[in-house]
């Protein structure tokens, strides 16, 4: 049988919100993409096309790259459905309405492939009653696929079978899903919204129950539920706004009408608040207005007392924000239920009707508790599922607290906490895997092939997996290995910063891969990759007076990104997450770097009033004379680089910084983080496989001199006597401006890298001695902000 998607084509059913953003995302992933909508009334595709052009307004951008909403080809349903027999995959996306959606797969069944896979991205509707509708041999390939908003951002993807879905389908979706597109799948049964949102929402519903019963206003409340507890910074009001209070309304009305049965069924209706909300069109963000309103610089929050709003005083009272602050799980929890206060009362309270009802419908929603916590953390940005924050408490001594609540008639639910959960156990999750009601076992993970690219999972709460064996370790890093003859090297600091310790022990560990190993991969267990040179440590040498010492820490900087650039073994750069100022320049000295999508690169310096001085200018000129050849203009390649290193401009997508010039076109970008690690070994194996030799020497780089200088420098004056820079910015750009062109010499002279290097130390190590860069270094690491002085 087919066990893998081949998926040259796709098609997406409806170019609403999710429609157009999950064409977007296969689109950013290389799927060329298909966006079905209606016809428009004047032009066949106006609708599609009005969807696709507002794309690139969206932010969070749900393109990698702008350039890529050209790519995509608008369709409609009068006239285009011959488009879908080409297609392998057809994902549709139309409005949540069964019998909408019924009817255009009726209309769609006779121009879909045969050994196409149909998925609908519906957020609740039940998956085997879409099915029925459908032709005998295109059930076996149709399941529910639901992306959570936004698409390229949000990790899970819940992959929902009907009863009549083959197993090689999911399989094969599973494994395309996971690596092509980069989600965390979780395998939901068929019940309404599934496992994310029927948690997920019964998670808010608790909450709201509880504000009202406690009388807490609600950015007090949000102070409780967001960061506090490991939840995202919107935590719950203000994630209300952002979903929209409409959408809100009419999830929890499906929540109503889909569940007559459940022993909640009471507590699944919006608040009169809510709904009168709604009703004069304050639906929050879209609006902007809803539980929060901006006005000015000022943010107000609702006051139903005052039915108006008034300033926000999100307040944690200190007795319980010391509460919260006990690392401890098991004391916490104690506390927080045998506290007095009102705004401990209401968390216990929120913390335990959600493991109640977490536990009462696992079988019937999930396979495994496992499934459980992996969407909510994935799907609400948790940093703990609702089974792994109870067992982190103590199982046994909260489970006796809920069935005392329960009995006491203080939770939301009577009814009876299933018995496994007091079968003598002391969790849900233990190194065999997680408990599955179905089996009355704990299983372990999936055994997919396209798991065994995780080498570091996401880990649930106890997981450990084998760090490898350590070959050297300093203060500064780590390298080890799987005895696969690569060398992984992995910093310890802070924000995976670079300071003496990471740039000796790299140097180190390069020595100890060209010696005993095949190749080496820098990559890091989390992201940042890394933030850049320790600040703090270069400050303090400049505030000390000790300039000697300063040059000392540039050149060693220097010395590394070459040591990699010339290492007799492959390194490969496995970059996730920042990868700024030094950071940004080792990536760019690797024989290979493997980006994943969501990597923010850039040389950054100029925020702080420096240059890059860790090769990044030097690398810059050598590749702008590569690409000029030996007539071409030097200076037309170092335009677009200039504007990016003075702007100090982040990249917003691996794909974007190869458009910066911070990425190579052969880079290799990966979808999913946790392949990264194992993407960046195959790379590096193959090029050790190829017989890999470093660059040779790069001794005549054509630079465009002192006339490059000069037409960077007009731009410059007219920038600062249009006041869009001030007096240091223009001392800084001019400086970069110098180094890229290669001083002051002829246009088009030769040079060496010993030479730009120089530049760098020169014109780095002056910008570092002057006051207005100190000042902006000492305020970048005081409030993380730029100063612009």
């Amino acid at each position: 049988m087919v066990e893998k998607l081949l998926v040259r084509r796709a098609a997406v059913l409806g170019a609403g919100v999710m429609g157009a953003q999950i064409a977007a995302h296969l689109t950013n992933a290389g799927v060329d993409t298909v966006l079905f909508d209606l016809a428009g009334k004047d032009a066949p595709n106006a609708v599609v096309d009005k969807a696709i052009a507002n794309l690139g307004k969206l932010s969070p951008a749900p393109l990698a790259s702008k350039t890529l909403a050209a790519a995509i080809t608008p369709a409609n349903y009068d006239s285009d459905l011959a488009l879908l027999e080409g297609c392998d995959l057809v994902i549709e996306a139309i409005a949540e309405r069964m019998d909408w959606k019924q009817d255009l797969y009726k209309r769609i069944a006779p121009h879909v492939a045969a050994h196409a896979v149909l998925a609908s991205n519906t957020s609740g509707l039940g998956i085997d009653a879409l099915a029925s509708v459908l032709p005998e041999e295109m059930r076996h390939r149709f399941c529910g696929v639901h992306f959570f908003n936004p698409p390229r951002y949000m990790h899970l993807a819940e992959l929902i079978p009907a009863k009549t879905t083959e197993p090689w389908v999911l399989d094969a979706l599973e494994a395309f899903l996971t690596t092509t597109l980069g989600k965390g799948v979780v395998r939901a049964k068929d019940t309404p919204n599934f496992i994310g949102n029927r948690i997920g929402v019964f998670s808010i519903l608790a909450t709201m129950h509880h504000t009202a019963a406690f009388g807490l206003p609600f950015e007090v409340v949000d102070a409780l539920t967001g960061p506090a507890i490991g939840r995202p910074k919107s935590a719950t009001y203000r994630t209300a706004d952002v979903v929209g209070l409409d959408t809100m309304v009419h999830v929890i009305g499906t929540m109503a009408e889909t569940l007559p049965d459940d022993p909640w069924h009471a507590h699944f209706q919006a608040p009169d608040w809510l709904q009168a909300l709604v009703a004069k069109g304050a639906l929050g963000q879209k609006t902007r207005a809803g539980i929060y309103t901006k006005r000015g610089k000022d943010i107000l929050v609702l006051d139903l007392e005052a039915q108006d709003y008034r300033p926000s005083q999100p307040e944690l009272e200190p007795e319980v924000a010391a509460l919260l602050k006990e690392r401890d799980p098991a004391k916490k929890f104690a506390a927080l239920r045998a506290s007095g206060h009102p705004q401990a009362q209401f968390l216990w309270a929120v913390f335990r009707d959600l493991f109640h009802y977490s536990a009462y419908h696992l079988g019937a929603i999930a396979d495994t508790a496992r499934d459980v916590d992996l969407a909510i953390r994935w799907g609400y940005g948790w940093s703990l599922g609702p089974f792994e924050t109870w067992q982190a408490a103590g199982w046994r001594q909260v489970a006796d607290w809920i069935a005392e609540d329960i009995v006491a008639g203080k939770a939301m639910s009577d009814a009876a906490l299933p018995d496994w959960v007091f079968d003598g156990r002391e969790g849900v999750h233990g190194a065999e895997g997680s408990y599955s009601p179905g089996k009355d076992a704990k299983l372990p993970r999936s055994s997919l092939p396209v798991y065994q690219r995780q080498r570091f999972p996401d880990p649930l709460l106890g997981e450990r997996f084998d760090p490898g064996e350590t070959v050297f370790e300093n203060d500064g890093i780590r390298a080890w290995t799987d005895g696969d003859g690569v060398l992984v090297a992995s910093f310890k600091t802070k924000m995976h910063t670079v300071n003496d310790q990471v740039l000796d022990g790299l140097q180190h560990a390069i020595g100890l891969a060209e010696r005993d190993f095949r190749a080496m991969v820098l990559w890091q267990p989390k992201e940042p990759f890394s933030a850049g040179a320790d600040l703090a440590g270069a400050l303090g040498l400049l505030q000390a007076g000790n300039v000697a010492g300063f040059e000392a820490m540039v050149a060693n900087f220097q010395r590394t990104s070459q040591r990699i650039k010339y290492a007799l073994v492959p390194v490969v750069a496995a970059v996730r997450g920042l990868a700024l100022g030094g950071g940004c320049e080792f990536q760019m000295h690797a024989a290979r770097t493997v980006a994943h999508l969501e990597s923010y690169i850039g040389l950054v310096e100029a925020g702080v009033g420096l240059l890059p001085a860790g090769g990044g200018l030097k690398e810059l000129a050598v590749r702008a004379s590569r690409a000029a050849g030996d007539s071409g203009d030097v200076f037309a390649q170092l335009r677009t680089v200039f504007e990016t290193v003075a702007m100090a401009k982040v990249a917003g997508s691996a794909l974007e910084a190869k458009e910066l010039g911070l990425l190579r076109d052969g880079d290799a970008v990966a979808f999913h983080a946790h392949e990264l690690l194992h993407i960046a070994r195959q790379q590096a194996l193959a090029l050790a496989e190829q017989g890999y030799r470093p660059p040779l020497p790069a001794r005549r780089i054509r630079v465009a001199g002192d006339v490059g200088i000069a037409t960077f420098r007009m731009q410059l004056v007219n920038m600062l006597e249009g006041r869009f820079i001030s007096r240091h910015d223009y001392e800084i750009a001019e400086r970069i401006a110098t180094v890229l062109c290669g001083g002051e010499v002829d246009r088009h002279s030769l040079v060496d890298e010993d030479w730009l290097l120089r530049l760098e130390r020169e014109h780095f190590v002056a910008l570092a001695q002057m006051p207005k860069t100190q000042e902006r270094i000492a305020h970048m690491l005081k409030t993380g902000k730029p100063l612009r002085n």
